[in-house]
């Protein structure tokens, strides 16, 4: 992938920083925010094409949880000087260029994610960050948190290395962002209570896949404007997509795949979304809410 763009401004370096849950700490929430119902529904329908009765009923994105306390380090983080800190920067930089573009083109304004590096644990607004549950977006803050060790992990245990499965990883958390930014998140955050364990996880493939999906239509768009894509890096995200697949994660750590409990989706499933936004880059492509046969 080349990386000679620019780097954003929105990369806090806080490795080396910690926090901890702290008796009387900042108490901050969980969960996305809201632009309201019918809003949601009409915004969601006018980008992705779906029925707004299904968009204020089903759809939905990261899993609820308690508010958690929490002691946020204070003051402002330095820009990442190093090589893989520098490329992160460069990616985030190109997806916001990407989804800048795409919602001004649908009528309205992409809202920045910041994107947070660190090490071992750190507070969020969706509580305490663990680096070994890999990268993650929190709506609350409207932050990607990445422990740069997890890219190491990719190569080594998961066998998918290369600087564009990196770029995927990142992508398909900014995907999040941008399902937040259509109140596909509070959605779903307000199903959980109302729905079995299987009938959500159900619903969290789906979410999941679409933010492969949306992976996708950025580095299409990405790549027909700016032309990151060099030889074999479509192959290096497949390769990270079906490594990380529920099947495969699960007959890794157990010896047997149980698909009622997936909640990111298969293998086969997340290489499929992930090629439809790459080779079709259209959000109205990603409906995976409306798909048969997700």
């Amino acid at each position: 992938m080349r990386t000679d763009g620019r780097e954003s401004d929105n990369v806090e370096d806080r490795r080396g920083e910690s926090g901890a849950r702290m008796p009387g700490g900042m108490r901050i929430g969980r969960g996305g925010l809201g632009l309201g119902t019918i809003v949601v529904a009409l915004v969601a329908s006018y980008f992705l094409g779906i029925d707004p009765r299904m968009v204020m009923g089903v759809l939905g994105g990261l899993d609820s949880g308690a508010p958690s306390q929490v002691q946020v380090p204070a003051g402002p983080a330095p820009k990442p000087s190093d090589d893989v800190g520098r490329f992160v920067s460069v990616v985030l930089a190109d997806t916001e260029d990407t989804w800048r573009a795409l919602f001004r083109e649908a009528g309205g304004t992409y809202s920045e994610p910041k994107l947070v590096l660190f090490s071992g644990a750190y507070p969020t607004a969706c509580g305490m960050g663990q680096s070994a549950a890999g990268p993650f977006y929190c709506p609350g803050d409207q932050k990607v948190y990445i422990d740069l060790s997890f890219f190491r992990l990719l190569q080594e245990r998961f066998r998918a290395p290369g600087d564009f499965a990196q770029a995927y990883v990142i992508a398909h958390e900014v995907g999040h962002h941008v399902q937040n930014l259509l109140g596909i998140t509070e959605k779903t955050n307000e199903l959980r209570g109302r729905m079995s364990e299987r009938e959500y996880n159900a619903i969290s493939v789906r979410v999941e896949l679409q933010a492969d999906c949306f992976a996708g239509v950025w580095a299409h768009h990405a790549d027909r404007m700016r032309q990151i894509l060099e030889p074999g890096d479509l192959e290096e995200a497949l390769r990270a997509a079906s490594a990380i697949g529920d099947d495969v994660l699960q007959k890794q750590s157990q010896g047997h795949v149980v698909p009622d409990s997936f909640t990111h989706g298969s293998a086969e499933q997340r290489v499929r979304w992930f090629r439809t936004g790459i080779e079709r880059g259209s959000m109205q492509a990603c409906n995976t809410f409306e798909s048969r046969h997700p």
